[in-house]
């Protein structure tokens, strides 16, 4: 079984971060009524690690999300992306929720190619992008369906192939498979492992599943909801695929069940 690391996970320079949290606090609401919603966070992340963020219903995982995409201001501290301060939401960091947020008007390969707006792309350009990303999908032949038309988690593969196709950074994931049935849910994580190896990419994956937080994680980070900071790190030194019929794995979901049950 890996060592559990206990108290604030915080950057090293010999570990080549690419996304930092420093000291990080949050209150939101009224002036009267304050609520502390991250209190002194921090948090590294190296590149090309997928690591899993869970903790307790209301214990800050979305808010933090949305403040390293940019979407809400630190009240102290910051956050780092490469070494720059992140002050906005930007295509260096993408968000997938568990609600696929697709446009529903679009088409499968309009959604795709909607955030190539921004790059100076010629048209044939961009149809080569989006065939290569919706095959990397396994959505090849659905680019004229609309999302009525597909599953769930066909939604969250098009979902997935129109963050990627941007080529961010960093891919902050909210609980992305939630709503999907088991086997599907399955399915597409087995989707993220092998996207994240063949695009290199760093991943910060909120979950609540502490079985897939096993399949899929380097690290599994555990954010308290009473210190409302980082308050345990799970590493995961074992080779994916992951057979979770196997003791060690077990060994792992009991480590984060008890760290969920306090």
């Amino acid at each position: 079984m890996a060592a559990t690391v206990s108290g604030p996970v915080v950057s090293s320079r010999d570990r080549q971060a690419i996304l930092e949290v420093v000291g990080v606090s949050l209150l939101l609401g009224d002036a009267d009524t304050k609520v502390s919603v991250l209190d002194n966070l921090s948090l590294c992340i190296t590149k090309g690690e997928l690591v899993c963020l869970t903790g307790r219903s209301g214990c800050g995982k979305s808010t933090l999300l949305k403040v390293l995409a940019g979407f809400l201001s630190p009240s102290s501290g910051y956050c780092l992306l490469q070494g720059e301060k992140i002050v906005k939401p930007g295509p260096d960091r993408c968000v997938v929720f568990q609600e696929d947020a697709l446009f529903p008007w679009l088409t499968v390969r309009e959604n795709v190619a909607f955030g190539l707006g921004v790059r100076r792309l010629t048209p044939k350009q961009k149809a080569v992008e989006v065939d290569r990303f919706l095959d990397l999908v396994g959505l090849k032949g659905y680019g004229r369906y609309l999302p009525r038309e597909l599953s769930g988690g066909m939604k969250q593969r098009v979902a997935l192939a129109r963050v990627l196709i941007l080529s961010p950074l960093v891919l902050l994931m909210d609980e992305p498979f939630g709503a999907l049935d088991a086997q599907t849910r399955e399915d597409m994580q087995d989707l993220l492992l092998l996207l994240s190896q063949e695009q290199a990419q760093t991943i910060l994956f909120v979950t609540h599943d502490v079985q897939e937080a096993v399949t899929i994680a380097d690290r599994v980070l555990f954010l308290d909801r009473n210190t409302r900071q980082i308050a345990e790190e799970l590493r995961i030194h074992w080779p994916r695929p992951r057979d979770r019929g196997e003791e060690r794995f077990q060994e792992y979901c009991t480590q984060l069940h008890d760290w969920l049950r306090h």
